[in-house]
């Protein structure tokens, strides 16, 4: 049921996510690579609090995934996935000085606790059989992230081009 319609906006979602990418990694190269000493410490630090976010957020995913299978509730997953993967952009907010992190973090968990409160587990459209939490947390994850790439992507392009017209 909406095949091909799902593949096909997943395929193009996808490959305007590679072209932003590229756009970014382009825009990358025309900064300055210049950096005092105090710079280069923040710099590392950063680096180094960013490795350990994500590898809090590796861990807990995988403890997660092994507690609810032990538990026999593997239909919990995708939520809990959700809520720690929005518990790790609010560091990053602050790590990065990103203040729209905090929103990402804030309504992935606020989509998971939503999605596990109020929504009914089966949604009959028509003669189909939709889980309708599963479909309501990867349509609306994918949706967060994606504006919240856009979001960011928006504003690089918009401040490179004043770094661009300064020069």
């Amino acid at each position: 049921w909406g095949f091909p319609y799902v593949e096909l906006a997943a395929i193009f979602v996808g490959i305007i996510m590679v072209i932003v990418g590229i756009s970014l990694i382009h825009a990358s190269k025309k900064m300055s690579i210049q950096v005092s000493d105090d710079g280069a410490r923040r710099l590392k630090r950063i680096g180094f609090l960013f490795n350990m976010v994500f590898i809090a957020e590796g861990l807990l995913i995988g403890i997660a995934i092994a507690i609810c299978n032990l538990i026999n509730q593997t239909d919990l997953i995708p939520g809990v996935i959700a809520i720690i993967v929005g518990i790790h952009f609010l560091p990053l907010a602050s790590l990065f000085q990103i203040k729209v992190y905090y929103a990402t973090g804030v309504l992935l968990c606020l989509l998971a606790l939503i999605t596990w409160l109020i929504v009914p587990d089966i949604v009959m459209v028509g003669e189909h059989q939709i889980l309708a939490p599963l479909s309501l947390l990867g349509f609306g994850c994918a949706l967060i992230l994606w504006t919240t790439g856009l979001t960011l992507w928006l504003g690089i392009k918009n401040s490179s081009r004043t770094i661009a017209d300064e020069e």
